[in-house]
């Protein structure tokens, strides 16, 4: 529990920052405010006063705002993804390798899946993730896989938290019922797909994935997933050809974890 109220200012402007760098660093204003449902005027505001303080400059030709090198200030202390990302990727690389699709490692963060490491690469599907990119829980099947699998008290932390949010996708967390089937469900099968409106909404429809934990003693420490092409792959069609390996990679990236195998 904190113990002051939140200063609402104050979050709109890291909202305001967190948009710009999902941009890979340079938005305009109705591009954050498509992200963030902040109001215009608003925003101005909150990038004026992160321009005043080093973190964020406008482009002097073009209607766009850019982040600075200031902004690597704020992750200097923050070096667990990397960690844990230098001790997966040989084990991401190999999957991708056996079977020709990307896939990506994520630790829960709270109130998003941080992806670690991945071995997406530029190309043709446009699917390009960083590691530090933050997934949405119920929305991707990295965080359904995680949470079906996380202790009782956390999920529940989880589902409080989201059911304030609007987004299609966590209408599971304000029906109790329906969360508690869908993670049942998860349970029994060993996986989890990707909420298909967020399919739709991140990559037209094209493309889904198929998730799965990353258990030491039964519970969840990170999730694994597997991307694929809906055209090229029919969803039980990529179960069925691409859910072996993938638990079998997830269960590699426990013994390396162990390990500690850098």
């Amino acid at each position: 529990m904190t113990s002051y109220r939140p200063v609402n200012a104050a979050i709109r402007s890291l909202d305001v920052l967190a948009a710009v760098n999902k941009f890979k660093g340079r938005a305009s204003v109705g591009e954050i405010h498509r992200e963030t449902a902040i109001d215009k005027a608003t925003i101005v505001r909150m990038l004026e006063t992160l321009m005043h303080a080093g973190y964020v400059f406008r482009d002097a030709d073009q209607p766009y705002y850019e982040v600075t090198g200031k902004t690597l200030l704020l992750c200097s202390g923050f070096d667990r993804h990397r960690a844990v990302g230098r001790i997966v990727a040989p084990i991401m690389a190999a999957f991708r390798n056996d079977i020709g699709w990307p896939s990506d490692v994520a630790i829960f963060d709270r109130d998003a899946m941080l992806v670690v490491e991945t071995s997406r690469e530029a190309g043709p599907m446009l699917v390009n993730r960083h590691p530090g990119y933050r997934a949405p829980i119920l929305a991707t099947s990295l965080g359904l896989a995680y949470l079906a699998f996380a202790d009782a008290m956390e999920r529940e932390v989880v589902l409080a938290r989201e059911a304030g949010d609007p987004a299609a996708w966590n209408n599971m967390a304000r029906d109790r019922e329906e969360a508690e089937r869908t993670f049942t469900g998860i349970r029994v099968r060993g996986y989890a797909t990707m909420h298909p409106e967020y399919s739709r909404i991140e990559y037209n429809r094209q493309i889904s994935t198929i998730g799965v934990p990353i258990l030491i003693d039964g519970t969840a420490i990170a999730a694994m997933n597997v991307l694929f092409l809906k055209s090229a792959l029919p969803v039980e069609t990529a179960i069925s050809t691409l859910l072996p390996g993938l638990k079998e990679s997830a269960a590699q990236v426990v013994v390396a974890l162990a390990a500690g195998t850098r």
